[in-house]
């Protein structure tokens, strides 16, 4: 019997110690124990990148309707349900792929019986899967935002901070690039550049946006000079939080940066 293995593995989860390699070998293990051939392998880690998971399951299922008769694919194995289907989305697509492709889903954990009673049993697994990934969906995001009621951004740190191994503190000036941020709000509260202009300055007294790309784009510098975040405020929803970590750039600065973008914007959509 031919089979193809799914894995994948929550960010939470690889910070818990529980590794991709490991689901991987028990799937190996189960389908040499009952005499099985792996085909083909799919894998996914959540924190790789956003949307992996969604990306690789579209590949896996279409390359099963594509393939499965050819390569005479018959079982699609996974851990346990919810490694592969974690909404009745997702349930609905794989039941599709046993009526349409003839291949069935095994799990090194959950089994599940033949007939209505099995469709049952799996439906409910199914259901039990979206209930807990939707829970789980709820909770980070409540995390989140009292995260942000804390006075502490979400993710990585804007530019001119970096992020510390320091719960009490997890975010501070960066040695250099705080500098920069002072340097750009300085300059372009004078009234006297572009964004442009700023951008050809910045460069050639040597302040670097990324090393692969150094020059501070248009974008780039709309960005920061919009960031309330560089005056200890974070804006979420609407809503401005004091945030706990050091600002960079006085308000007196930072509103007089406002006025000259709102004045070059205002020029820029006059017409001549």
């Amino acid at each position: 019997m031919k089979v193809l293995i799914w894995t994948r593995v929550s960010s939470r989860e690889q910070r818990e110690g529980y590794s991709i390699d490991a689901q991987m070998r028990v799937c190996r293990e189960r389908a040499e124990r009952q005499g099985w051939t792996v085909i083909r392998e799919f894998q996914v880690a959540e924190s790789a990148k956003r949307g992996a998971e969604r990306l690789a399951f579209n590949e896996m299922f279409t390359w099963v309707r594509r393939n499965a008769k050819r390569e005479g694919l018959e079982v699609i194995l996974a851990h346990k349900l919810d490694r592969v289907c974690r909404n009745m989305k997702d349930a609905v697509r794989l039941q599709e792929l046993e009526d349409q492709c003839g291949v069935k889903l095994a799990f090194v954990d959950n089994q599940f019986g033949a007939g209505a009673s099995g469709v049952l049993s799996f439906n409910v697994m199914a259901a039990v899967a979206q209930y807990y990934s939707d829970n789980l969906r709820s909770e980070v995001l409540k995390g989140m935002e009292e995260k942000i009621r804390q006075g502490w951004p979400m993710g990585r740190a804007s530019y001119g901070y970096k992020n510390v191994p320091d719960r009490s503190c997890p975010v501070v000036p960066h040695p250099e690039k705080a500098k920069t941020v002072v340097q750009i709000f300085d300059w372009f509260s004078t009234g006297q550049y572009t964004l442009d202009a700023l951008g050809d300055r910045l460069l050639a007294e040597g302040h670097e946006f990324r090393t692969t790309y150094p020059r501070f784009n248009r974008t780039a510098l709309a960005y920061i000079l919009h960031n309330r975040g560089y005056i200890g405020e974070i804006v979420h929803r609407g809503v401005s939080h004091v945030a706990k970590f050091q600002p960079l750039v006085s308000r007196t600065t930072f509103d007089a940066c406002q006025v000259v973008l709102k004045g070059r914007n205002r020029r820029s959509s006059t017409p001549d």
